[in-house]
C-alpha cells in the first residue's frame, strides 16, 4: 500500500512538473521577434544579417560591402513598415485589408523579392547564390509554419 501511494505521488509531481515547463514556454511568455528586432536600428539589422550571410556564403570583403547596403536598404524599409503598423495598432486602425489591398501587398512583396534576387544574381557567384537560394527557402517554409502554427494557438 506504501509503495502505490509513493508511485501515485510521484506520478502527480512529474506531471505538476511537466505542466509547468510546457506554461514557461508558451509564446505569450517571451518577447515576439519583431519586439527584440525593434529594438535594433536599421544599420544594426543590416550588419548582422551581413554577418550570418558571410558566415553561411563565406563572401569576399566587396560582396559584403554590396550586400549590406542591399540589407540597409531592406531593414530600413522593414523598420518604416513595422512603425507603421505599429501605430495603426495603437490607434485601433488594425483593420483586415480588402482582397484589392492584400492583393497589392503581396504583389509589392513579390517585386522586391524579384528585385532582391536580381541584385543578389549580380553580387554572389553561382554556389554562393545556390546556398543563398537554399537558406531563404528554408526560412520562408519556417516562417509558413510558424504562421500556422500561431493561428491553431488562438483557436485554443
Amino acid at each position: 500500500m506504501k509503495k502505490l501511494i509513493l508511485i501515485a505521488l510521484a506520478l502527480v509531481t512529474i506531471q505538476v512538473s511537466a505542466q509547468n515547463r510546457k506554461q514557461e514556454f508558451r509564446k505569450g511568455d517571451r518577447p515576439e521577434k519583431g519586439q527584440r528586432m525593434s529594438d535594433f536600428t536599421p544599420e544594426e539589422m543590416a550588419q548582422l544579417q551581413t554577418k550570418k550571410m558571410t558566415l553561411t556564403l563565406d563572401l569576399t570583403e566587396a560582396q559584403q560591402k554590396k550586400i549590406e547596403k542591399l540589407n540597409l536598404e531592406n531593414a530600413k524599409d522593414r523598420k518604416a513598415k513595422m512603425e507603421a503598423r505599429q501605430a495603426q495598432m495603437r490607434d485601433g486602425k488594425s483593420e483586415k485589408p480588402s482582397k484589392e489591398e492584400r492583393l497589392k501587398i503581396i504583389n509589392e512583396r513579390l517585386d522586391k523579392q524579384i528585385e532582391m534576387k536580381q541584385k543578389m544574381k549580380k553580387i554572389l557567384d553561382e554556389e554562393q547564390l545556390e546556398k543563398w537560394e537554399k537558406n531563404h527557402a528554408q526560412k520562408q517554409r519556417a516562417g509558413k509554419k510558424q504562421k500556422g502554427k500561431g493561428k491553431r494557438m488562438q483557436k485554443l
